[in-house]
């Protein structure tokens, strides 16, 4: 990733970062909610393969799908987003980089999508969710980073009995999370019988502990689960 490539005009409230040699560029607003790590960890971790759609719950400035677009042959995203501002900034983003053919950003509370789309609409859920519990922690004074940071507008069994329900039986899901709630993740999913297939720490340093776990779960699968060598971040 490289930042602030000042070649292209921006407002003085935008920033801009540009991925693969500048091919994908995305904007954000100084100021509120901007993605981080979590999100080029979780893409770098998904696997979609030729021609499936992807729905991306929670997408911020869209970038996820914008990521992924070019990581994969996926023939549709959907990126969603409950706040305003974050989803008509993930609309700017896709019409910048000219992806309206590809990817789609719905403003909508993810908790409602049972009346927009039938069950099994997706062969791929993907999701950086928020970490902390409601009345957990210091509520950020931004209301879009707290809204993206805690669960405000939805729990983690919300967000997975939404996936459970979007995904035909043998679809996946992709979550990142932070490790010290890696056993609240893996109940949350079984009760919506997504099993937990592979998973991945990110530890920062050799040494450290783990702060982010990474799961991919397939819908009605066996139980069999793959752990994978950590990632350390800083060698």
């Amino acid at each position: 990733m490289k930042k602030e490539d000042t070649s292209q005009p921006l407002s003085p409230d935008e920033t801009l970062d540009t991925f693969f040699n500048g091919k994908l560029k995305i904007l954000q607003k100084k100021r509120g909610y901007r993605f981080s790590i979590d999100a080029i960890l979780l893409a770098q971790f998904v696997r979609i393969r030729k021609d499936e759609r992807v729905i991306d719950l929670g997408t911020g400035c869209g970038i996820l799908p914008l990521l992924l677009s070019q990581m994969s042959k996926a023939s549709s995203f959907i990126g969603v987003e409950i706040q305003k501002g974050l989803a008509e900034c993930a609309a700017q983003n896709v019409l910048f980089n000219q992806l309206e053919d590809r990817i789609s950003i719905l403003h909508r509370d993810f908790t409602e999508l049972k009346t927009v789309f039938p069950p099994g609409s997706f062969h791929v859920v993907v999701s950086n969710p928020p970490y902390r519990k409601f009345r957990t922690g210091r509520i950020n004074p931004y209301p879009e980073k707290a809204i993206a940071r805690h669960e405000i507008k939805g729990t983690l069994e919300d967000l997975t009995e939404i996936t459970s329900y979007l995904l035909p039986n043998k679809g996946r899901s992709y979550l990142i999370f932070p490790a010290s709630r890696s056993a609240d993740l893996f109940i949350a999913l079984r009760r919506q019988n997504l099993e937990p297939k592979r998973v991945q720490l990110v530890h920062p340093h050799i040494g450290e502990r783990a702060n982010f776990i990474l799961v991919e779960s397939i819908k009605s699968s066996g139980v069999e689960l793959k752990v994978m060598p950590p990632m350390i971040l800083h060698q």
